[in-house]
């Protein structure tokens, strides 16, 4: 019970350092090009992980776990924040974060596939209510095709954010928390590097200083100190439990959008969040019972849990 609290406590922590990310990269989009974006904002979180592991690491990743490391690196080092900042180019943070209602489900999606679990039928129900919901709202809310673009690309990361925090939870266990997003920067470095040399602005520009606050932002919470709160928490508290609260990210990072960068947010859009939420809700708590279940089932055979 202890754990769980305790890691209730650093993933709330966590989701609102993330709920911050899409209204920050929002701003940085309006200076820095997408990729470029995404190479600097690793790269800059790289400094601080080097140091990290320097001063505080006690592990070091095995040679089998490189592959999952690099799993991590190319969804939420990589994937997620390439796929939303070219998103954010198109359409408003609030609308981006509607797709983010999606990630509990999707983090568990890819937990059932990681550990093979069998959810009950509903679950699938309510992951298909929620995707409908979110497809009945981008449908009658379009605007042109850029938006169309856009809201794909967010559905994509979302999946992609979802692989990187199912793997990074596994990782946790063994390595630390703060340990998987740090090595996981450090393999992305080379690649990282070699994009914002290729990208590099021509004639260094002056950008308004929203955009650097907002690279700023992304960079040391959102890319790093951000993670060492949400890793910590899954391996300790449990993905399926701690998962729970992305549920608030999307209601506050509308709250932030509007009250940092002036959006509307309108009422269908806060009306389109809760339902999803719901549906998410519901179908991750079934996740959670089947998995209880299946626990207390081995537990009364004497089998491994």
């Amino acid at each position: 019970m202890k754990n769980r609290d305790h890691g209730l406590t650093l993933g709330l922590i966590g989701v609102v350092i993330f709920s911050g990310s899409l209204p920050a990269t929002r701003a940085a989009v309006a200076g820095f090009e997408p990729v470029f974006l995404t190479a600097a904002r690793a790269l800059l979180a790289t400094l601080g992980a080097i140091v990290a592991l320097v001063m505080f690491a006690d592990n070091r990743p095995r040679r089998s776990e490189l592959l999952s490391l690099m799993v991590v690196a190319a969804s939420v080092v990589v994937g997620y924040p390439l796929l939303s900042g070219i998103a954010m180019t198109e359409i408003s943070s609030a609308r981006g974060l509607l797709f983010t209602g999606l990630l509990p489900l999707s983090t568990a999606t890819w937990a059932v596939v990681r550990g093979g679990e069998r959810p009950h039928p509903a679950f699938w129900l309510f992951a298909i209510a929620g995707s409908g919901l979110l497809a009945t709202y981008a449908l009658m809310n379009g605007g042109g095709e850029g938006v169309f673009t856009a809201d794909s690309l967010m559905l994509v990361a979302i999946v992609v954010c979802g692989l990187g925090y199912a793997e990074g939870a596994v990782l946790s266990r063994r390595l630390g928390g703060w340990q998987v997003i740090c090595w996981a920067l450090v393999i992305a470095a080379p690649a990282m590097l070699a994009v914002a040399a290729f990208t590099w602005p021509a004639g260094w520009p002056s950008f308004d200083s929203s955009a650097w606050l907002g690279l700023g932002y992304i960079a040391v919470f959102s890319m790093l100190i951000g993670f060492f709160f949400w890793y910590r928490a899954l391996a300790v508290g449990g993905s399926s439990r701690v998962g729970q609260l992305q549920l608030l990210q999307p209601l506050i990072g509308m709250g932030l959008s509007a009250a940092l960068l002036d959006e509307r947010v309108a009422w269908s859009l806060v009306a389109t969040a809760i339902g999803v939420l719901g549906c998410v809700a519901g179908a991750s708590r079934l996740g959670i019972q089947r998995a209880s279940a299946a626990r207390n089932v081995a537990r009364l055979n004497g089998l491994p849990r």
